[in-house]
């Protein structure tokens, strides 16, 4: 799904990060030593407007103790951040997204020991516009349950320059239930765009529950784009069902929780066109489909209907009913897809979710699946998946 959302501009004048000293005192009582002194408080940026892209707030308390800080945006969300173990000063968690107004209201006490008098200060400021906003796409969707191979991958709509791909993906964190270990790697995706995929190092167990947080307010992606926004969404993965094909023998068996539970004949690739080999990861479903032979390169051959379509590969690998074949489970004579009964189709259909994952094994095929060729994560070696982190 689609979100976020923002607008080209010329980027606007220098940035105004001076600092606005305010304080207002209300009255309050303290030790002998501190009883009449009062904090000064200082919040940066300074207030107006054009203040720089990709700038923290923070706010100081001279001569006393911070006793509270809250910032928002013009939209009412709340900034978080963190607070000195002195009292002295108080930090953003991220940095100021393009064209916002944020209010930053604050108390102090005065005095090393925040016993002094109490002080208070408002400070409003507004932020730059980005020339552009660099929005994403994300699967799975928030509260989807997927199959036991499904990576959080991320697409963004603009480019992302390599210089800034350390920042963005410290910004973005999983945690889940069971703890599980994975990491982010960084694809081109089969559309040309930027991606970037987290996949656990093993399959997920079933019912792992997964939360993704991307802190991205306020970076730079380069090339004139800008993150306007953080995200948060979750998913919890489902039963442990997997297929495997052996292409010679023209069967695909089903796994539930690594045990056969049933097997099908169909018909893999030709040996002109043999289905490609190695992990795949179901990407999509679609009930009804035509099947056009344009789009992987057959020219006007043929433009025929089929049901049960599960995909693979972006490039045109699925799973579905062939019901023109005549030679379903004798021989091998597809363009590289796995042909079936309209029944059996709707057999797999059903039985493997989104995030799934098919084996293909002993295909003549020598090509190898890019990893952005759909979610072809398990196409790589855990060591070889690593090696993708900007992070390295």
């Amino acid at each position: 799904m689609h979100v976020g959302s923002g607008r080209r501009s010329v980027l606007l004048a220098a940035a105004l990060l001076g600092s606005l000293a305010l304080s207002a005192c209300s009255g309050g009582s303290g030790d002998s030593a501190d009883a009449g002194k009062e904090a000064r408080i200082t919040v940066t940026p300074g207030g107006g407007k054009e203040v720089a892209l990709g700038s923290p707030i923070s706010v100081k308390a001279e001569d006393g103790r911070l006793t509270g800080v809250q910032v928002k945006d013009d939209k009412g969300h709340e900034v978080s951040g963190r607070l000195a173990d002195d009292g002295s000063s108080w930090t953003s968690d991220g940095k100021v997204g393009p064209k916002s107004t944020y209010t930053v209201r604050s108390t102090a006490k005065g005095g090393k020991s925040g016993k002094g008098k109490e002080s208070s200060a408002t400070a409003t400021f507004s932020t730059q516009e980005a020339p552009k906003v660099n929005k994403l796409d994300f699967v799975p969707g928030d509260g989807q349950t997927v199959g036991t191979g499904m990576p959080v991958s991320i697409l963004f709509d603009h480019p992302v320059d390599k210089s800034k791909r350390a920042e963005i993906e410290k910004s973005l964190k999983v945690t889940t239930t069971p703890k599980v270990e994975g990491a982010w790697g960084w694809v081109k995706d089969w559309s040309g765009q930027d991606r970037v995929d987290w996949r656990p190092k093993d399959y997920w167990p079933a019912g792992t529950k997964v939360s993704v947080q991307g802190g991205l307010t306020g970076i730079d992606s380069g090339e004139g784009g800008w993150f306007a926004r953080n995200y948060d969404f979750g998913f919890t993965i489902g039963a442990d069902h997997k297929a495997v094909i052996d292409v010679p023998s023209h069967t695909l068996t089903m796994y539930e929780n690594g045990k056969a539970v049933g097997s099908i004949k169909g018909s893999a690739g030709s040996p002109v066109d043999p289905t490609r080999g190695g992990i795949h990861t179901v990407r999509s479903k679609n009930a009804a489909e035509t099947m056009d032979s344009s789009t992987i390169g057959h020219g006007n051959e043929w433009m025929l209907d089929s049901k049960w379509v599960t995909h693979l590969t972006a490039s045109g690998t699925f799973l579905h009913s062939a019901p023109w074949n005549q030679s379903i489970g004798v021989e091998n004579n597809s363009h590289g897809c796995f042909g079936m009964t309209t029944s059996d189709a709707k057999r797999v259909y059903d039985f493997l979710p989104v995030g799934s994952t098919v084996e293909v094994k002993n295909t003549t095929s020598t090509k190898v699946t890019d990893v952005g060729n759909g979610l072809e994560v398990w196409q790589e070696t855990w060591p070889e998946w690593q090696k993708r982190s900007a992070l390295k």
